[in-house]
């Protein structure tokens, strides 16, 4: 298992298949992006796969979601998806994407063994997705929201950054829009992992400003503590359900005692948390023909020195070197 001195064990693995992306959001990277990792730099499709086989044969995870950059942009996404749905145990399957490819993709990922997908969409206003994205993509990230739906890829969550002067007076609108289409909608607090370095606490648009919009025009009833578990987002039922609604708070009301990921970077090393400015190389000892104890041991090893939290709230925080594009949101 992968064991921290905290007590808590990382069953849920997120494989970032690759740093790039189609979009350039302000909250994630520079307008003119950045620079990619080379090729040889990335890890190949089996390098992912026996990783990720490693893990829940030797080392109790029990879920996988792979994310970015943006994971459609991996050639090779639908082969890694049915590879690792065949291991035994199976474990669950899913993927954060920012919709754009979805509509062609969603039937092949779902046949290969996805079980569902995480899809960013931050407003219903095409033009205002245009200054945030800085692409004229809206209606790409529609259609693959509804053709994710249609396939069975569900639930189909939504994640959604707030921006202040942007989309912050979106939150009721973008919740009865979800609700309509059979959608779970995520609000998450926009994080310090800016390339730029820019983020200022006083700009986020925290939970509780997002709460306070939302009970204006809903009736939340906050789900139980133990229905929650390990999971980020705190949920409501919304007008006493069955519809839901999340917030996931990770600077106002950090779970980093729950927490349960750990992460693997598309160049192969081993994050222990989000915000860890520390990371294993896994890469080099599989590309020296390390075997898989050593490499479990390796892995292991970088879990049991988890911190106890990500230090946002102190004031001697800094901000990971490596933008979220390469360590895989």
């Amino acid at each position: 298992m992968l064991l921290d001195t905290y007590g808590r064990i990382a069953t849920d693995l997120r494989v970032s298949l690759t740093d790039r992306c189609n979009l350039r959001c302000t909250y994630c990277m520079p307008e003119e992006g950045l620079q990619w990792l080379a090729k040889p730099e990335l890890l190949t499709d089996d390098e992912i796969v026996r990783l990720v086989r490693l893990a829940v044969t030797e080392l109790g995870v029990t879920e996988v979601r792979f994310t970015g950059g943006e994971p459609l942009l991996r050639p090779g996404v639908v082969g890694i998806v049915e590879r690792c749905a065949a291991l035994e145990p199976r474990p669950r399957l899913s993927l954060t994407t920012n919709g754009i490819g979805l509509a062609r993709t969603a039937r092949a990922l779902r046949d290969a063994g996805l079980d569902r997908v995480n899809v960013s969409l931050d407003t219903l206003r095409p033009e205002v997705f245009q200054r945030l994205t800085r692409r004229k993509r809206h209606e790409d990230v529609i259609a693959g929201l509804s053709a994710a739906h249609d396939v069975g890829l569900t639930p189909v969550k939504i994640n959604t950054v707030l921006m202040r002067g942007l989309n912050d007076d979106e939150a009721p609108a973008l919740l009865d829009w979800a609700i309509g289409h059979d959608y779970e909608l995520r609000f998450i607090e926009q994080m310090p992992l800016d390339p730029q370095h820019g983020w200022q606490r006083a700009d986020m648009v925290t939970a509780e400003e997002i709460l306070r919009q939302l009970t204006a025009h809903f009736t939340l009833t906050p789900e139980e503590s133990s229905v929650r578990g390990s999971a980020p987002a705190e949920r409501w039922l919304v007008n006493g359900g069955p519809a839901r609604v999340g917030v996931i708070a990770s600077v106002t009301r950090p779970f980093c005692r729950a927490c349960d990921r750990t992460r693997l970077t598309a160049d192969g090393q081993v994050r222990n948390c989000l915000f860890a400015r520390e990371e294993t190389d896994l890469r080099t000892a599989l590309r020296s023909g390390e075997p898989d104890k050593r490499i479990a041991e390796l892995w292991r090893a970088a879990m049991w020195g988890k911190k106890a939290g990500s230090g946002l709230d102190d004031p001697s925080f800094l901000q990971p070197q490596r933008p979220m594009s390469a360590i895989g949101g």
